[in-house]
């Protein structure tokens, strides 16, 4: 039976594309690959827009890292037709940072705030009236002499992301029209996304069983899954001929320090921390960080939600404790009359 040999070979790539290739992103809301119910949701709204000859709805975008929430703003901005500009909630220090955003728009233009949990309490007050009303009102003076200032912008699309939903204050929130959980993505989704990377990256694969490979210890996540890849090519073109081999994918994943289940040295460093230093939980996450010399944000928000879903980690009264998976995966004893006590 004839293997699927040069997935990518000797392909092609539009020179316009030259300069995204190197996030390898898709260009088209067409090339999104997963997040089916959002992309159905976003070709209704920005064809509805478009009739009207409106500004497609304001959205927020949450999920953990790599995802593809960036990505999104800008196919939103693709099929509008118009430019996008974008921003993060720590740099929008000041109400005067957003004035000076939103007076740049053009009809129709797309503000991209990424991390807008982080925006302050100051600048959301001028978010308000700019998403409903277009329009940004700027206090004057102060006191008994305070007056406000009323400055129109042009209608515009507010695409919001974070990674701390919970953080976002319930205003805010509910002047999205367009609201969503991006979810982690199946192996089967990793693979279409890898294919795609190969042609545009004209990455030699010898058998598919190699993205499947490399999908399978991606996390569920795009970004995690081309940056494995790029790895490995550089790891084929150094210590080969250029075409990953299914030798190739496990001799270089192993060299980056990524196991079978896509854990590296920092989720297994955290795992044993919990397993040796602490007999397997419960902990609380402060201790556990002071023991890794790492911050808690970090392992929070990077390490624990893979282990959480692939059901290593559970989050206890008393702390962060090991389940018995977890356990035998690192050959260590499973303390589990922890986990079920009633006092947890």
């Amino acid at each position: 039976m004839a293997t699927d040999r040069l997935i990518g070979a000797g392909a092609s790539v539009d020179p316009r594309e030259e300069q995204r290739n190197w996030a390898l992103r898709p260009t088209s809301i067409d090339e999104y690959v997963g997040q089916e119910d959002l992309i159905e949701r976003l070709r209704i709204a920005i064809s509805a827009a478009k009739k009207r000859n409106e500004p497609c709805e304001h959205g927020l975008f949450h999920g953990p890292p790599g995802l593809g929430k960036t990505t999104l703003a800008h196919l939103i901005a693709t099929e509008m037709g118009s430019g996008i500009h974008v921003t993060s909630g720590p740099v929008l220090s000041k109400g005067t940072d957003l004035v000076a955003a939103l007076t740049s728009l053009r009809e129709r233009d797309v503000l991209f705030i990424d991390e807008v949990h982080r925006l302050p309490p100051s600048v959301e007050e001028f978010v308000y009236p700019a998403m409903e009303d277009y329009r940004i009102d700027v206090p004057v003076d102060s006191g008994l002499s305070a007056r406000t200032v009323q400055i129109r912008c042009k209608p515009f699309t507010l695409i919001a992301a974070t990674t701390r939903a919970g953080l976002i204050s319930s205003p805010l929130r509910s002047r999205f029209g367009i609201t969503h959980h991006l979810r982690y993505y199946s192996e089967a989704e990793l693979v279409r996304i890898l294919r795609r990377s190969c042609v545009l990256l004209e990455v030699e694969v010898e058998h598919e069983r190699c993205l499947q490979s490399i999908a399978s210890r991606s996390r569920g996540t795009p970004r995690i899954a081309n940056r494995l890849l790029r790895r490995i090519r550089d790891y084929a073109s150094v210590k080969s001929d250029g075409v990953i081999r299914p030798a190739t994918v496990a001799l270089a994943l192993k060299l980056e320090g990524v196991d079978d289940l896509g854990l590296d040295e920092l989720d297994r460093g955290y795992l044993r921390v919990i397993a040796t230093t602490y007999s397997g939980g419960p902990v609380g996450l402060e201790a556990v960080a002071a023991t890794m010399n790492e911050d808690s944000g970090t392992l929070e928000d990077v390490v624990e939600p893979f282990l959480l879903q692939i059901g290593f980690l559970a989050r206890t009264r008393r702390g962060r404790q090991l389940t018995q998976a977890a356990c035998s995966h690192l050959g260590v004893k499973w303390n589990g009359a922890n986990l079920f006590d009633p006092g947890s």
